[in-house]
């Protein structure tokens, strides 16, 4: 996905780091021996991060909040397992993964509907939105997702990978935290705090296949032609394959500019809709760069939606009357 000025258009690729010992490639807390489990990765699937609530506080030097692209989500599941809203869970993107566990623990998925299944001694279903108990030993499947894109997986005492700037959040744009899971990785986890919620089931809402986003104007819209706010505000786009963590790419009818050249660099915040020369916008989303020199037409007020939005999804803005 092209990028806004972050600082020149091209493809926005996760920054790749020298390679980690295989094992442990995620070693716990320093100081602290990891000794309450592991998971082991059988498949890693598309794309499966570490994720929490993010490091806020840090735009400053250039880091962003990063985090889970649904925070609520993933704080249902840590609720669920009777973690803090805190605690590290995994971001599971599209197929899927499968995972071992060393120890008993208790598991739980939000987010996009998938099939669950629990191999210990006899194979058994388990469910999207509550609480799974598993054995030691035990692998547990996650299928394709079925609708929308991406899930969350919490796991009874969270995923205990060494904090950066006080998050184990993987930032897919700069590096910072651990790195995206691969197949064969061990990952700690940490003991448990307080016993599962006591629930039956959590109905997750159904994942629309369009998206109407409240857009607030600015700071920039003075760049674009009355026309262009026209189209930004009357027609409807679609999510781009190039999307990631990065940003939401959009295609549609492209954005004509009321002012040439470029802009000096300048801050950039969670939904911003950047627009660069080939007119189409892009809204920024968890890992967005905290600066860029395109300029930005406004702010989506709340991005959540777009965590679960596959390439093709309708998009349609409403904002303020002019």
């Amino acid at each position: 996905m092209a990028a806004g000025r972050a600082d020149r258009p091209g493809p926005l690729r996760p920054v790749r780091r020298p390679a980690r010992p295989a094992h442990p490639r995620h070693p716990g807390p320093v100081g602290r021996p990891v000794t309450a489990g592991v998971i082991e990765v059988l498949r890693a699937g598309a794309l499966t991060t570490v994720q929490d609530q993010g490091r806020p506080g840090h735009a400053h030097l250039g880091v962003p909040r990063s985090g889970a692209l649904d925070p609520a989500a993933l704080r249902l599941a840590n609720r669920l397992v009777g973690n803090p809203e805190t605690a590290a869970g995994l971001e599971i993107t599209l197929t899927g993964c499968a995972l071992r566990f060393t120890r008993a623990v208790t598991v739980a998925l939000t987010g996009a509907p998938v099939d669950v299944r629990v191999e210990a001694g006899p194979a058994r279903p388990g469910d999207v939105g509550r609480p799974i108990s598993l054995p030691a030993g035990a692998v547990l499947r996650v299928g394709p997702a079925r609708s929308g894109l991406r899930s969350w997986l919490a796991v009874g005492g969270g995923i205990a990978v060494e904090p950066v700037l006080g998050s184990r959040a993987t930032d897919t744009l700069s590096g910072l935290g651990p790195p995206p899971v691969r197949d064969g990785d061990r990952l700690p986890v940490g003991p448990p705090v307080g016993p599962p919620a006591p629930v039956d089931l959590v109905v997750c809402a159904p994942v629309p296949d369009r998206l109407g986003l409240a857009l607030r104007l600015g700071p920039r819209h003075d760049w674009f032609t009355d026309a262009a706010l026209d189209l930004l505000l009357g027609t409807p786009y679609a999510i781009s394959p190039a999307s990631n963590r990065v940003g939401a790419r959009l295609v549609g009818a492209a954005l004509p500019r009321a002012v040439a050249g470029e802009l000096p660099s300048e801050g950039l915040v969670l939904g911003a809709v950047q627009v660069p020369p080939d007119g189409q916008p892009l809204i920024f989303l968890a890992d967005h760069p905290t600066t860029g020199g395109y300029p930005v037409v406004g702010v989506v007020d709340d991005v959540t939606p777009l965590a679960q939005a596959r390439p093709g999804t309708t998009v349609t803005f409403h904002g303020p009357q002019r």
